[in-house]
C-alpha cells in the first residue's frame, strides 16, 4: 500500500506506469487508460474532448484509486476536478444500479465547495464524467428554492456537490442522510478551512462516518492551512505539480501605476490598444462592482455585474451570458475568483488589488486555462504598496510596476460638468442626446429702438417732503386702552352682563 502505483495495478488488474517524476513534470503522452480507469469513464472523458492527462491528474488519480488521503496543490486551470472525480467514480461503479428505490442510491461521495458558482460548475463536470454510467449526481446551494433540491435528494443520489450552508439546511430538514459517505472532497480547501467556513465544516464532518477517504485540492496552501488540514486527513500524501502558490507560466502579467480616479480610463485604453474582445474585471466591494458596471455601460460596453448581493438566478444568468460571449465586460467580486472555468478568456483585470494575496493567484487563474495563453493586468495606486508587497512574498517574484500614460480627457464646459450624473441621458437615449446637442440657441427678441429715460414728475405735491399735520389722528394700529372699573387691576377683565333665563328684565347692555 506504500506504493500507490502497485496498489493501482492490483485494483485494475493491469500494469500501471507511474507518471514522470519532478514537481514540474508533465505527461504529454500519458493516456487515461494508462492508470486503469474504467472504459465507461474513458469514453466520457473522450466525449469531453480530453485525450491525455494533466500533471495533477497523472499524479493524483493513482493515489486516490489506492485509497490514500490526498492534499493536492496545483495551479488553477490544470484539471483538479477530474483529478478527484474520475477515481471516485471508478471506485463507485460497482454500486451502480437502475433501481428506483432511493435506498439503493445512498450518498457515497460528498464534494464541498465554497461558492455557489463553483458548486454548479463542479456538478456539471461530474455529470459529464458519469454520463455513461447509472450513478446519480446532484448539487445543492443557497439562493434558490429548496423544494426541487429536496425532491432530487429524496430520490437518491450517489454523488452530492454542495455548499456548506445549504447542505446544513438539508441535513437539519432530514432531506439527506450522510451515514454511508465513503469519500469526502474539499474543493478550494484553503477557503473551505478559512475561519468563516470552519464551524460549518466541523458540523458537517460530525455527521459523516469516521472511516472515510478525504481529499483536499486547492491552488494555494499556506503553512497554517496545511497544519489545519492534516487534522482531518489520515496519513495524507501531498501532491504538488508546481512550486507552491505559483502563478501559471503562460499568463502574461503586468502591473501599471495608475491613480484611483484614472483606473476606469486605464481599462478602456488597454482594452482598445490590445484589441481585447472580452475581459473579467475584479473589484473588492459589492458597491464598487455595481458602480463600475454602470460606468462601463455608459462607455458603450456590454457589461454585467456579478457579486454577492445579486440573486442566485441573476448570478448564474450573468455568468452564462459572459461564457456565451454576449457580454464584453464582466465586473465581479471574489465570488468569481475560485474555480470558475471560462473557455478562451483573453484577459483578467485587477481593478482593485486584492486584500488577500492568495486571491491574486485565483483571480488571474481565470485566464490561460487548459494550456492556453492569457493576460493579467493589475492597476496599482499609491495606497496599494503593501498589498503588492504581499503578492511578491507569496509568488516569490519581484514585481515591476510600469507607468501608464493616459490621454488627457476632453473636459466639458463648466455647466456640463456641474450637471449631476443622474441627469445625463442613459445609453440608448441617443435620440434625446442628439436633440439636445443639435438644439440651436433661441433668437433674441427684435429691437424696438433705443431705450427711453424715465421722465420725472413736475407736480410740486410729489416733490415736497412729508410733513405731518398738527391735527393728525391717532394711528389705527395703536392699541387703545380699555377702561376698567375702579379698584380693579388692569389685567382683570370686567364681568359681562348676561340676560336672565327666567323672568326679570333684560339689561340694556345685553340687548341687540
Amino acid at each position: 500500500m506504500n506504493d500507490p502505483y502497485s496498489a493501482l495495478a492490483a485494483l485494475s488488474g493491469e500494469p500501471a506506469s507511474p507518471p514522470p517524476a519532478g514537481p514540474d513534470a508533465d505527461a504529454p503522452s500519458l493516456k487515461f487508460s494508462a492508470v486503469g480507469l474504467s472504459p465507461i469513464l474513458q469514453r466520457a472523458v473522450a466525449d469531453q474532448g480530453y485525450t491525455t492527462m494533466t500533471p495533477i491528474q497523472a499524479k493524483a488519480i493513482p493515489i486516490v484509486l489506492a485509497g490514500r488521503d490526498v492534499m493536492g496543490a496545483a495551479q488553477t486551470g490544470t484539471g483538479k476536478t477530474a483529478a478527484f472525480s474520475l477515481p471516485l467514480l471508478h471506485k463507485m461503479l460497482p454500486h451502480e444500479n437502475s433501481s428506483m428505490s432511493p435506498a439503493r442510491h445512498p450518498v457515497r461521495a460528498l464534494v464541498i465547495t465554497p461558492t455557489r458558482e463553483l458548486a454548479d460548475q463542479v456538478a456539471d463536470n461530474i455529470k459529464g464524467y458519469a454520463s455513461h454510467s447509472k450513478l446519480r449526481v446532484a448539487v445543492v446551494f443557497g439562493g434558490i428554492d429548496m423544494k426541487p433540491q429536496t425532491l432530487e435528494l429524496k430520490g437518491g443520489v450517489e454523488v452530492l456537490v454542495a455548499t456548506p450552508g445549504r447542505l446544513l439546511d438539508h441535513i437539519e430538514a432530514k432531506n439527506c442522510v450522510l451515514n454511508q459517505v465513503e469519500y469526502v472532497v474539499l474543493d478550494e480547501a484553503d477557503r473551505m478551512l478559512d475561519i468563516g467556513f470552519l464551524p460549518d465544516l466541523q458540523r458537517i464532518l460530525s455527521y459523516l462516518p469516521k472511516q472515510r477517504q478525504t481529499l483536499l485540492f486547492s491552488a494555494t496552501f499556506s503553512p497554517e492551512i496545511r497544519r489545519l488540514a492534516e487534522s482531518y486527513l489520515q496519513d495524507p500524501i501531498l501532491v504538488e505539480v508546481a512550486r507552491p502558490n505559483a502563478t501559471a507560466s503562460n499568463v502574461e502579467q503586468h502591473f501599471y501605476s495608475v491613480s484611483t480616479d484614472d483606473k476606469r480610463r486605464a481599462v478602456l485604453k488597454l482594452l482598445k490598444e490590445r484589441s481585447i474582445t472580452q475581459a473579467l474585471i475584479f473589484v473588492n466591494s459589492k458597491l464598487g462592482c455595481a458602480r463600475l458596471a454602470r460606468s462601463f455601460e455608459r462607455d458603450g460596453l456590454r457589461t454585467n455585474a456579478l457579486h454577492g448581493d445579486k440573486s442566485q438566478d441573476e448570478r448564474l444568468k450573468a455568468l452564462e451570458a459572459f461564457k456565451k460571449g454576449e457580454v464584453d465586460v464582466l465586473v465581479a467580486t471574489d465570488v468569481a475568483a475560485r474555480g470558475l472555468d471560462i473557455v478562451d478568456l483573453p484577459a483578467v483585470f485587477n481593478f482593485d488589488v486584492p486584500y488577500n494575496a492568495e486571491d491574486y493567484i485565483h483571480r488571474i487563474g481565470r485566464t490561460a486555462r487548459a494550456g492556453a495563453s492569457g493576460l493579467a493586468i493589475t492597476l496599482v495606486s499609491r495606497d496599494d504598496t503593501r498589498l503588492v508587497a504581499d503578492i511578491e512574498r507569496l509568488i516569490r517574484k519581484k514585481i515591476e510596476i510600469e507607468p501608464l500614460e493616459l490621454d488627457e480627457p476632453q473636459r466639458p464646459p463648466f455647466r456640463e460638468r456641474a450637471r449631476r450624473d443622474d441627469d445625463e441621458p442613459r445609453v440608448g437615449n441617443s435620440d434625446i442626446r442628439a436633440a439636445r446637442e443639435s438644439r440651436e440657441p433661441r433668437p433674441a427678441a427684435p429691437s424696438r429702438g433705443p431705450a427711453r429715460e424715465p421722465t420725472r414728475s413736475s407736480d410740486p405735491f410729489f416733490d415736497k417732503p412729508y410733513e405731518p399735520t398738527a391735527t393728525a389722528a391717532e394711528p389705527a394700529w395703536e392699541p387703545r386702552a380699555t377702561p376698567v372699573g375702579r379698584g380693579l387691576s388692569p389685567n382683570i377683565k370686567p364681568k359681562k352682563k348676561v340676560a336672565a333665563l327666567f323672568g326679570g328684565k333684560v339689561p340694556e347692555a345685553a340687548e341687540t
